[in-house]
């Protein structure tokens, strides 16, 4: 028989006026590693959370079976140490410090090398990690940043990573911790594809380390060392299965997508464009570097009005810092020869004129939001391109917000706080934010991240819906050939910061 890690019995969780658990049960026993599959919304996050032990529950318990063993290993007067420590959790937000010890970061600041040296290089915030001596380590320094391929960054500040960069420091920070218990929140999202498939063998490695894993991810995307599937649904595990049991195609249910084209036409161009662009974005041998390191070489890209563009790359390869260029967010864009709306960087128009006409997605937005904003005032910002409301609300933006928040079918979640709220509808929340102007350019950077299946395919007719009544231009990147919409058609490929296609 199995012995028992963890349990949870008749777990009951409640956020406001919403159950999301209901006498749910769970039990990890040695031997076993769990994917926790389901709906967006469902409530994997929460799981994880839950058994990390950052969320309280209303009613049930958690049990950690294996705190016991090890407090008997402690010398007599030391303190006996807490089940938290022999738990890692890497969920989809970082938690970066400055060298100053705090955590104020702005969303440009990975662009201005001034500001940027202020926070911990890779090195640093690794050495920072305490890693727990109840036996010797396996996941050594040098171990751990040549599994997850961060050689080549460690003198690079946290804070100027790119997504998938980020997402593996922070599983290596979590390996470093040496833990008996792995919880990953989609680790695999963010992650191109190469790095997805060298993922799978690292986790076969923490397996074979002792190390026991439970992750939340796709269906469609469980690693070969998961023994066992939780699917959930309506507050609780409606299915425990072994991997050999589950079939990921019994489990996906896509609708036909329909969209309101009515309303969102109605919506999109409720405001007339002032002004009639020649050229989009014109970008002439563009070259970005920081110290020796070169980011962006050699790069031209020409996008005309109406044009539907996929930019892609391997992580790394200097995506996010072309975004950065056309979105006013990189100070490097006056050295180059840029022009934006007809306009070359540099020639008298701020920042705030280049925002004003782009609408922006990127699962890295989340970070930087007020806690304390409800989606309604999370969309209303899109007006004054602010990353939150810091103004009072103006009644027929407010009504143009929840019209929007209507059309995209997360009205439940209005009056809610945006950090409160599942992932998928977070980024649509973000994704009415940018279309609540009637922005010249869209740019959708990783937009279905955290989004289901059939969330991904409305999100996709809406995009396509707005492409085909509109004249807006698009740019959509994405590390996964199905979720770009059918009206992108034309491409742009980056590796290592130069276009190879």
């Amino acid at each position: 028989m199995q012995l028992p890690i963890i349990t949870l019995q008749n777990i009951a969780i409640k956020f406001t006026n919403h159950q999301l658990f209901n006498n749910l049960n769970f039990a990890l026993a040695q031997g076993q590693n769990w994917a926790i599959t389901g709906k967006s919304g469902s409530g994997k996050s929460v799981l994880l959370q839950t058994i990390a032990g950052n969320i309280g529950v209303n009613a049930g318990n958690v049990a950690y079976h294996f705190i016991d063993s090890i407090q008997k290993q402690q010398l007599p007067g030391n303190t006996p140490p807490t089940f938290h420590r022999f738990i890692a959790f890497t969920g989809s937000k970082h938690h970066f410090k400055t060298l100053s010890n705090t955590s104020d970061f702005y969303y440009q600041q990975r662009y201005n090398s001034s500001d940027s040296e202020d926070t911990l290089t890779v090195t640093q915030y690794l050495q920072s990690v305490k890693v727990n001596q109840h036996k010797p380590p396996y996941w050594t320094f040098d171990k751990t940043i040549a599994a997850l391929d961060l050689t080549a960054l460690c003198d690079k500040q946290t804070i100027k990573l790119s997504n998938g960069e980020t997402k593996r420091l922070m599983i290596a920070a979590a390996l470093l911790k040496n833990p008996l218990v792995l919880l990953l929140d989609n680790p695999m999202t963010g992650l191109d594809i190469a790095t997805r498939k060298s993922f799978n063998a690292l986790l076969n490695e923490v397996s074979a380390s002792g190390i026991s894993i439970v992750m939340a991810t796709s269906a469609f995307e469980i690693p070969d060392c998961i023994t066992n599937v939780a699917i959930l649904n309506n507050g609780g595990i409606s299915q425990s299965l072994t991997k050999q049991q589950f079939e990921a195609n019994e489990h996906r249910h896509i609708d036909k997508a329909i969209v309101d084209t009515e309303a969102l036409s109605a919506l999109f161009n409720s405001s007339t464009a002032s002004h009639v662009y020649k050229q989009i974005i014109s970008m002439t041998d563009v070259h970005i570097q920081y110290g020796d390191k070169t980011i962006l070489n050699k790069v031209n890209w020409q996008i005309n009005p109406g044009e539907h563009w996929a930019l892609l790359g391997p992580n790394g390869a200097g995506k996010s810092t072309l975004l950065s260029l056309i979105n006013g967010d990189n100070p490097q864009a006056y050295a180059n020869n840029i022009v934006l709306f007809d306009k070359k960087r540099g020639t008298g128009e701020s920042i705030w004129d280049i925002k004003s006409k782009i609408g922006f997605v990127s699962p890295e937005l989340y970070q930087y939001f007020p806690t304390d904003n409800s989606c309604l005032q999370v969309i209303e910002s899109g007006f004054y391109d602010t990353l939150g409301l810091f103004r009072p609300s103006i009644k027929s933006r407010a009504d143009m917000a929840l019209n929007w928040i209507k059309a995209l079918e997360i009205d439940q979640y209005a009056r809610q706080l945006l950090k409160n709220i599942p992932a998928s509808a977070q980024r649509l929340c973000l994704l009415a934010r940018a279309l609540i102007k009637n922005p010249a350019l869209l740019i959708f950077d990783e937009p279905c991240q955290g989004l289901d299946d059939q969330q991904q395919q409305h999100f996709k007719s809406v995009v396509d819906a707005i492409c085909s009544i509109s004249n807006v231009t698009l740019i959509y990147v994405s590390h996964y050939q199905h979720e770009i919409p059918d009206s992108v058609n034309k491409v742009l490929k980056l590796d290592k910061g130069e276009v190879v296609s």
